[in-house]
């Protein structure tokens, strides 16, 4: 592949639309355009109009046939989203006019774009880097409001620029200590207290980003939470409150949900990928137990538990075995059913059976009571009420596994300070963390298969 010839993608969904974009980049774009052309103004000249500037016309193929009436606007070089020359042509949205369009486009000499080439010729180009050419396909699969404002920061720079300015600090400590090194004579050593001062700064901006890095990942990604408890004590009409809608099947039979059901909701900013799972209990047939495995790994693999028991009656023995799944769990207890004169569960009595931190909050499914201080319990858990709209988290596996290396090398460095090891361990540790900030803003160079697995995740057209 190479970097600047000819491709071409749609830059929308095909299907139904008011518009239907057709987008080239790379050497050749303008003139190729030019060649399918007819503007509805006769003297004008594609090749020749100025940068970012839209006009009014027909693609016509070969034979001289109207394909479609459009609207096509040219940028050209270096002001364009990949800097090469960009042409966007814009089509009526239906599949066949802007299909057409494509196949004409191609059998001119453009080659279709692989997936995420257009933001990957951003980054090569030197337009964008890594980090923000992650944020774009963040902004595209945000889940939520706050999400999509975390992924707005990092494509403006946010968080590259927390990572520049930490690896030009390390860069200024690099420098002193290799001139300590090479011109032992020549150089007044810096006092071990400030150089540890100095990378201890370092450190603990890195470390900020590593705590909030789960729920960066959160807000792009949603919380893996699971629904739980024994048959009727609520689950499903618990989901169709926090959905507003019935989704899931409410009876007076027990067993109902034998299956998972899985939802994406937003409470407070922060989206849910919330599982509904079979009641847990014993004695049952072939299909419901297949639920109840299937129930268990779903715990097992979540990251919150709504572990839900009936207010309205006692500690039961398949209550027992859902205790026994929350151990070493993220859970919030709910006693549901508090609507009910019945007797009551003393919220006070379940606390023997989980540790001090797990909230317990009383509510009604039924009725929606005691709704928002399980959104509150939520929000706390995870840390959502701590972040301002000025925060800038990393949302990224990649970015925290990068950002810990980093924490870890400045740790031993300021350990190897205090210790009075020679200089050149002190600096092999603060390269390595120079290097891994490198590897988030792709300022290092990263392995190849690397790059395009990340690029793999976009569209065609982006």
């Amino acid at each position: 592949m190479q970097q600047n010839d000819l491709i071409a993608a749609l830059g929308t969904t095909l299907g139904e639309a008011a518009i239907g974009i057709v987008r080239l980049s790379g050497e050749g774009a303008v003139e190729l355009a030019a060649a399918i052309f007819k503007p509805r103004k006769k003297e004008l000249d594609l090749t020749k109009i100025a940068s970012h500037t839209l006009h009014l016309g027909y693609i016509c193929d070969d034979e001289g046939d109207i394909l479609d009436e459009v609207l096509i606007a040219v940028m050209r070089a270096p002001r364009s989203y990949t800097r090469d020359d960009v042409v966007e042509i814009y089509c009526h949205g239906g599949i066949i006019p802007v299909r057409r369009v494509l196949d004409l486009v191609l059998k001119k000499g453009a080659r279709l774009a692989e997936p995420g080439e257009f933001t990957k010729r951003a980054f090569l180009s030197g337009r964008i880097d890594l980090a923000q050419a992650e944020a774009v396909l963040d902004l595209i699969r945000a889940q939520s409001n706050k999400g999509a404002e975390l992924a707005c920061r990092q494509l403006r720079g946010g968080v590259s620029d927390k990572i520049k300015n930490m690896r030009d600090q390390l860069k200024r400590i690099m420098a002193e200590i290799e001139a300590e090194i090479d011109f032992p004579d020549d150089v007044d050593p810096v006092p071990a207290e400030l150089r540890a001062e100095q990378i201890k700064s370092v450190e603990e901006k890195a470390a900020e980003l590593v705590r909030g890095s789960n729920l960066g990942r959160i807000y792009r990604e949603g919380l893996r939470t699971v629904l739980l408890g024994k048959p009727n004590v609520g689950k499903s009409t618990l989901l169709n409150l926090l959905l507003d809608e019935e989704r899931a099947l409410v009876t007076e039979v027990p067993g109902t949900t034998r299956d998972l059901i899985e939802e994406m909701l937003v409470l407070e900013g922060i989206p849910l990928r919330i599982i509904d799972t079979a009641g847990i209990r014993e004695g049952v047939g072939l299909v419901e137990a297949l639920g109840i495995e299937r129930a268990k790994k779903a715990v097992e693999e979540a990251e919150l538990v709504l572990a839900v028991f009936d207010a309205a009656d006692e500690i039961t023995e398949d209550d027992l075995r859902v205790f026994e799944l929350l151990k070493g769990k993220k859970a919030i207890i709910l006693l549901n059913k508090v609507d009910l004169k019945e007797k009551k569960q003393d919220p006070r009595l379940i606390r023997q059976y989980v540790d001090e931190e797990t909230p317990i909050i009383e509510i009604s499914a039924k009725t929606g009571w005691g709704k928002e201080k399980l959104v509150d319990a939520i929000v706390q858990l995870i840390g959502g009420g701590q972040v301002s709209r000025e925060s800038d988290l990393i949302t990224r596996k990649r970015h925290q596994i990068a950002m810990e290396k980093v924490v870890d090398r400045l740790q031993s460095a300021i350990k190897g300070v205090e210790a009075e090891l020679p200089l050149e361990f002190i600096a092999l540790d603060l390269w390595d963390a120079w290097s891994a900030l490198g590897e988030i803003t792709g300022e290092t160079a990263l392995p190849e298969e690397v790059i395009n697995s990340i690029f793999e995740e976009f569209c065609i057209g982006k």
